[in-house]
């Protein structure tokens, strides 16, 4: 019973990091187009933390954690959410949803480079197949005129590509470090760290802060699905996935949020999807494919032990 169980949570949580986190760029880019992008991310993840932790204490779930374990998830929570997400919603407010989940995707080669780079990690054949797939792919995606031509553009994907860079390192950092054993304290800790830096962030930037009660129905609609679903139910499954199944299990959510991303931006935004990206999302995610074979990441296995 105990085995179904696990069974239907780890279903449950790549439903979650698949199809929610895929649709968090359109909620982020609704919201970042009416609220400035560091308050907003602060709001989102200084309540979802809060919210995690108003749940924990009604489950019974102790908060205590080490000091080594607060200093780890304050470092996990900047690095991922406060730079890794945070410069993303600023950087949605100048280019589509779908090119910010395309290029995002191209992660796992950023990750398997900094492994190279810091560990010396041997990278394997395929995973250079990959590599050279994943340049050609990003090659593509942003050379397209619509995007040269836009500087302020260029200034976005720049801005993904920085993210990208911390979302990795975090990746390879958490793998090894002193982290809470409880998932949903974990993920407590990492978000209410992140909303705070991010606070101070926007107080440094010089941002406009307005009421929730000001905000259009739409962008508060946006919000509330973005703390609850986006942060707590996603990135929970995520850190619980990290744990519970191989990494390239988990991996597999990159060929899947930016399909899904695009799709969303198209429907409900009306943004166009060029034959060039479609050309550049085919090869890129074969790049990320060959990547995030068995043999690549065995590599992360071992950060696990």
């Amino acid at each position: 019973m105990a085995k179904s169980s696990n069974s239907a949570l780890v279903i449950l949580a790549f439903f979650a990091i698949y199809v929610i986190w895929g649709s968090t760029y359109l909620l982020n880019k609704i919201a970042v187009l009416e609220l400035e992008p560091f308050m907003l991310a602060s709001f989102r993840f200084t309540l979802a933390g809060l919210c995690i932790f108003l749940l924990a204490k009604i489950m019974g779930t102790s908060l205590r954690i080490t000091k080594k374990q607060l200093l780890n998830t304050l470092i996990a929570g900047v690095l991922f959410l406060s730079i890794g997400n945070g410069l993303v919603v600023w950087a949605l407010r100048y280019v589509d949803t779908g090119f910010a989940a395309l290029e995002i995707s191209s992660q796992p080669l950023i990750i398997l480079l900094l492994m190279r780079i810091l560990q010396g990690k041997k990278i394997q054949p395929m995973s250079v197949v990959g590599v050279v797939l994943g340049i050609i792919g990003i090659y593509l995606l942003v050379s397209q005129k619509q995007i040269i031509a836009q500087e302020e553009s260029i200034v976005g994907m720049i801005m993904i590509f920085f993210c990208m860079f911390c979302w990795a390192y975090a990746s390879l950092f958490v793998a090894k470090a002193d982290l809470p054993t409880n998932y949903f304290v974990n993920t407590g800790y990492q978000m209410l760290f992140a909303g705070i830096v991010l606070s101070l962030m926007s107080l440094g930037f010089g941002e406009e802060w307005i009421s929730p009660l000001a905000w259009s129905g739409e962008v508060q609609l946006a919000m509330v699905l973005l703390i609850f679903l986006g942060s707590i139910v996603a990135f929970t499954s995520f850190n619980y996935l990290l744990k519970a199944v191989s990494p390239e299990k988990v991996a597999t959510s990159t060929y899947v949020n930016p399909i899904v991303a695009l799709l969303l931006g198209w429907y409900f935004l009306d943004e166009q999807i060029t034959l060039q990206s479609i050309i550049a999302a085919a090869i890129l995610l074969t790049g990320v494919y060959f990547i995030n074979t068995k043999k690549t990441l065995a590599i992360f296995e071992r950060f696990k032990r």
